[in-house]
């Protein structure tokens, strides 16, 4: 039965084939897919596409798929994507490296259909996060709701941008973690990437101002970036 929410997936290998063929299998069953052919464009496509899934495999023409997962698992705007590792490499020594790296599961080519497709909803079952369960993102009087771009402070109503309602929303899913003015850039502007930063602080700068009293709840940290600050952190 296809998937009713349709979950976007980013899948990245070098072989046409498998790239068409694993499109075709997760499109099937409901799944929204971007693809990519290189790491180059993965890096590319994350921002634009946004997904809540990356299918990723090991051997690339441009950077080899741990070194990859590496970065992906260290930048806080990817961090929390899950990952399936999807390659002809078999050997224990490989899956074992995968996962300690941070994927969330690994697949040997070639692969059964109907086992990829239940091993990715398996995936997202395990990672979704507890707001997106609910569709609200809660900390004390300051609730952001996803599906309706809404922000409500004490109860009240307050008006965002779309791009203040985004920054809002990284920084409260990093909760008490450093988002340096790069990744914000990154995860908010996406493929707008700016080169001057100082629209990261002009942003913030109005979104602090809608806050009220809770402005204080957005920190900047020192020639770094921004942290949220939950109730009790």
């Amino acid at each position: 039965m296809p998937s009713q929410i349709k979950n976007k997936i980013l899948v990245t290998d070098d072989d046409p084939d498998i790239r068409r063929l694993v499109e075709t299998v997760l499109e099937r069953d409901g799944f929204m897919v971007d693809s990519a052919s290189c790491a180059a464009e993965l890096y590319k496509k994350i921002p634009q596409f946004k997904p809540e899934l990356l299918i990723l495999d090991l051997q690339l023409p441009d950077e080899d798929g741990f070194g990859i997962l590496k970065k992906l698992k260290a930048n806080p705007a990817t961090a929390n994507i899950p990952v399936v590792m999807l390659t002809v490499q078999s050997v224990d020594s490989y899956k074992i490296a995968g996962l300690e790296i941070g994927a969330d599961d690994y697949i040997v080519k070639p692969f059964n259909q109907g086992e990829l497709v239940a091993r990715i909803k398996a995936v997202l079952r395990r990672t979704k996060p507890k707001e997106d369960l609910t569709g609200v993102i809660e900390d004390g009087p300051v609730k952001l709701f996803l599906e309706q771009h809404r922000l409500e402070v004490e109860s009240k109503p307050v008006d965002l941008s779309p791009k203040e309602f985004d920054l809002l929303a990284a920084l409260m899913r990093a909760k008490n973690n450093v988002l340096t003015r790069e990744v914000l850039c990154e995860s908010v502007w996406g493929h707008e990437l700016i080169e001057n930063t100082r629209t990261v602080d002009v942003h913030v700068g109005r979104l602090r101002k809608k806050m009220g009293k809770y402005e204080k709840k957005i920190e900047t940290v020192e020639r770094i970036g921004y942290r949220y600050l939950p109730e009790n952190a």
